[in-house]
């Protein structure tokens, strides 16, 4: 496996990319577990993400792509999935098929697709942001469409702690892992280095005169000088990011779908918060709403709720969140 630490990996914009001299004893957004080397925990301190070359293997990505298609066919059909279509075409008529369906949700009860979840060579770096007992939190299989020419393929500047009822942020991280070559023709992820180390901002729709897909929240107060980065990514190549770092997508101005799989982890020593009277209120009714669609529920559910649903144990002991 190919380990490469991400500044010659990651395509900045404007700004610069820093790796600081950070002495051990300042690391707060890392453990110590003698995975990632000095350089790699100080790029992550200071960034926020961290890219690993080369990190899932191209028969386990088509086993996902496999899997992603039948369930695009309809041929299985897992409990608890949340299937998504962009806004410009949520009214087709089309057999639903991988060009119609945008993005899954909430694959946990997919034996297939959780398998990524558990791919050792992925706990093993989770586990430098978690500590040994991992919950797998969010899933996702993400199949962004070329652009219809509304730029609905984009996904807004937000940090993913808007949507997530659990604390402490340090110990949450998401794995994202590039399923084909991912670049800036068909919209791959751009962050803003430096930004985990700030506070949750206030998230809302954009006003785009295309449209918005559901649930793209983006921030509305963010620092327009902070310097861009791309991250233009192989297949199998993976990153792994902090929960308040500042991203998004651009849109897809290929042909072709891209696809990227991805899961949300939180470590043992996380709780559960309540949102009321935060700025993640209107998240989180919208997520009841959604959920109480998808579930036939008739009762608002929190975020709490939702999130108990969705949580699975990966690797360590049982964790009470």
């Amino acid at each position: 496996m190919d380990l490469v630490v991400p500044r010659l990996v990651a395509h900045p914009t404007s700004g610069a990319v820093s790796s600081s001299s950070l002495q051990p004893q300042q690391f707060q957004y890392t453990l110590d577990n003698n995975v990632l080397s000095l350089e790699q925990r100080q790029f992550y301190e200071e960034n926020g993400f961290l890219v690993i070359k080369n990190l899932v293997s191209d028969a386990d990505i088509q086993r996902f792509r496999d899997e992603f298609e039948k369930i695009c066919r309809k041929e299985v059909k897992p409990m608890g999935i949340m299937v998504m279509r962009d806004v410009t075409i949520a009214k087709s008529e089309y057999i639903p098929d991988e060009k119609v369906i945008t993005k899954i949700q909430d694959f946990q009860e997919d034996e297939e697709l959780f398998r990524y979840c558990a791919l050792p060579e992925i706990l093993k770096y989770v586990e430098c942001f978690t500590g040994p007992d991992i919950m797998a939190m969010h899933t996702m299989l993400i199949n962004k469409p070329p652009d219809s020419g509304k730029k609905t393929s984009r996904h807004p500047l937000h940090q993913d702690l808007h949507y997530f009822p659990f604390r402490p942020s340090n110990l949450v991280v998401c794995a994202w892992t590039a399923m084909e070559l991912i670049d800036r023709n068909n919209g791959c992820l751009v962050v803003l280095p430096g930004t985990h180390k700030g506070p949750l901002k206030q998230h809302d729709y954009p006003q785009w005169e295309g449209g918005v897909n559901i649930l793209f929240h983006g921030i509305q107060d963010y620092d327009k000088n902070n310097g861009r980065v791309h991250l233009v990514m192989e297949k199998g190549d993976t990153v792994f990011f902090h929960p308040l770092l500042i991203h998004g997508s651009g849109r897809n101005k290929s042909q072709r779908f891209r696809k990227a799989i991805s899961c949300h982890y939180a470590g043992a020593n996380c709780h559960y918060i309540d949102v009321k009277g935060t700025s993640q209120e209107n998240i989180e009714k919208e997520i009841s709403q959604v959920a109480n669609r998808l579930y036939g529920i008739k009762t608002n559910l929190n975020l709490q709720d939702i999130w108990r649903f969705r949580a699975r144990l990966v690797k360590g002991k049982r964790i009470s969140l």
